[in-house]
């Protein structure tokens, strides 16, 4: 059960991600663009940047870790129930949500690694 703290260091292994803040909660970003930001509503969760292919992918896989409200829909965020997912499977979706924020330098350093 990944924490906020676990979440921030996986993605601070990745070039340019800085700790910020979105709608007045923790978030990461890359360069400049939320790429996560840490839910304090009702049904919490981590919002996490994704493709809208991956997120429909999530939603119809009926895994309990991953959903979504009506404030999302259209958008490519899908939510994370960090007391769910799996934490090999969030550090993935944690690099695409970055490959899809970072500006193409940031991608060639990581591509470079």
């Amino acid at each position: 059960m990944p924490t906020w703290d676990e979440v921030v260091a996986m993605a601070k292994k990745l070039p340019g991600v800085e700790e910020s803040t979105s709608y007045r909660t923790p978030s990461l970003k890359a360069g400049g663009k939320v790429l996560a930001r840490l839910r304090t509503e009702a049904e919490g969760g981590l919002a996490l940047v994704c493709a809208m292919e991956e997120k429909e992918a999530l939603l119809a896989s009926g895994d309990p870790a991953f959903f979504t409200t009506s404030h999302y829909d259209g958008y490519g965020y899908i939510l994370v129930d960090l007391g769910q997912v799996d934490e090999d499977q969030l550090r993935e979706m944690i690099e695409e949500a970055w490959r899809l924020r970072a500006p193409a330098k940031l991608r060639k350093e990581l591509d470079a690694r």
